[in-house]
């Protein structure tokens, strides 16, 4: 466990941990009182509704792309994050005050939705490379876990606090609250330590800057076969609100607490798979491979579940791989990526993994409309299956992965470590 919290051991990410922490619990709040708002308030049990929510607030990941990650490659990434910070603070007391008021409409929820997803555009592509600036390279790929599994412990906690305040108080105060946590964490950015963060050289600024992101991922195979995986996974199978939302109003007819014990159990899941994650000194495609095929097989023992319980522990499974596929994606990308490049290819990255869901959102809300929640589960297993094939093309074509049996057992061996 040691070798897991290894970062910890400087102040300045101690300091932004904290921060974080705070926020993201806040974040995970204001997420499930949203789709509850929308789902039970704002209309009559409608996915459909809930997934324009979704694409509005991760459309602007794509439309954004050029000029997110250009900014984290070019600017003072700590001051861009409390700009940000503060942004997503004021977003949420907005939509806070309309719903404590009694004012807010589907519309109003569309709207912030999107003002969120451009501020999240620029936030997270400098929140995902700021790390490198916080550790040393050596516990850079540790320091991503480990900022997945504060997201993830925040999720396991935030849904089912939110559950019991939306029964108590209602929605609009969740979202008050939200606003109120982000103070910690530009707090934080506040408090670093200058002298001790490891600042690399800026990306200069060339006409041409912003396509060589795209040129320098269609140079590399193995980007290309994670961002494919990152892409079906993020499309189909990224779109926990309307899958778990759906499931327990329509299928297992429960309230905003049952909604917000889900997906706290399914966070537990998730933390087991980012803490895992942190053990490994290098993240590679097979482990990719091995977390986006246990995906799938979670989501189609989630689809035929009788009960909650089962359901429960169904997510689990997801959370678990699901965290796995995407905690050990950041870190593989960052670390096989050069500094000047990392900050346009985590926008490229955060484009597919989230700006992939104005597409699936849609598409799975209408699925579970018309065919039913659990039909919607298994466009979720398709996307995990998919995705590893991908990972099982990559290593066999350029990796020239070989199937071995050895005293019974089969083992797979490659030239690399993928």
């Amino acid at each position: 466990m040691k070798d897991a919290l290894r970062s910890l051991e400087g102040f300045n990410y101690r300091m932004w941990a904290g921060g974080a922490l705070v926020s993201n619990v806040g974040t995970w709040m204001q997420r499930t009182a949203q789709d509850w708002l929308v789902l039970t308030q704002l209309t009559d049990n409608n996915a459909t509704a809930m997934g324009v929510v979704m694409a509005l607030q991760f459309g602007p990941q794509l439309l954004l792309l050029p000029w997110t990650g250009f900014a984290a490659d070019h600017f003072d990434r700590r001051k861009l994050l409390i700009a940000t910070q503060t942004a997503m603070g004021l977003l949420a007391l907005g939509l806070g005050v309309l719903t404590v008021t009694g004012l807010v409409q589907l519309w109003h929820v569309y709207v912030f939705a999107f003002l969120l997803g451009c501020v999240t555009a620029f936030d997270f592509p400098a929140r995902q490379t700021f790390v490198s600036e916080l550790v040393v390279e050596a516990h850079l790929s540790n320091a991503v876990a480990l900022n997945s599994t504060s997201f993830n412990a925040a999720r396991m906690i935030g849904p089912a606090i939110a559950g019991v305040l939306i029964a108590a108080v209602g929605s609009g105060w969740v979202f008050l609250i939200n606003a109120a946590s982000f103070v910690a964490v530009i707090g934080s950015l506040c408090l670093l330590r200058m002298d001790e963060l490891h600042l690399t050289d800026r990306a200069p600024r060339a006409r041409g800057s912003l396509a060589e992101g795209f040129r320098y991922v269609l140079r590399r195979p193995d980007l290309k076969a994670v961002l494919l995986m990152l892409f079906l996974i993020g499309t189909f199978g990224l779109n926990f609100p309307i899958f778990i939302s759906t499931m327990s109003v329509t299928i297992f007819h429960g309230g905003a607490d049952q909604y917000g014990l889900l997906t706290s159990v399914m966070a537990i899941g998730s933390v087991i798979g980012t803490l895992f994650a942190a053990i490994q000194s290098r993240p590679h495609i097979a482990l990719l491979m091995g977390g986006a095929a246990i995906f799938g097989l979670g989501f189609a023992l989630a689809a035929i579940t009788p009960s909650t319980f089962f359901f429960g522990s169904a997510l689990m499974i997801i959370g678990v791989a699901g965290q796995i596929l995407t905690t050990s994606t950041l870190s593989l990308v960052q670390l096989s990526t050069e500094p000047m490049m990392r900050g346009r290819v985590m926008a490229i990255l955060l484009a597919i993994a989230l700006g992939a869901t104005p597409v699936g959102a849609p598409i799975v809300g209408w699925v579970a409309d018309t065919f039913g929640p659990r039909w919607a589960l298994g466009v979720g297993a398709a996307s995990g299956f998919a995705a590893a094939l991908v990972a099982l093309r990559y290593l066999a074509k350029y990796r020239h992965l070989r199937l071995r049996i050895i005293a019974g057992r089969i083992h797979f061996q490659t030239d690399g470590a993928g």
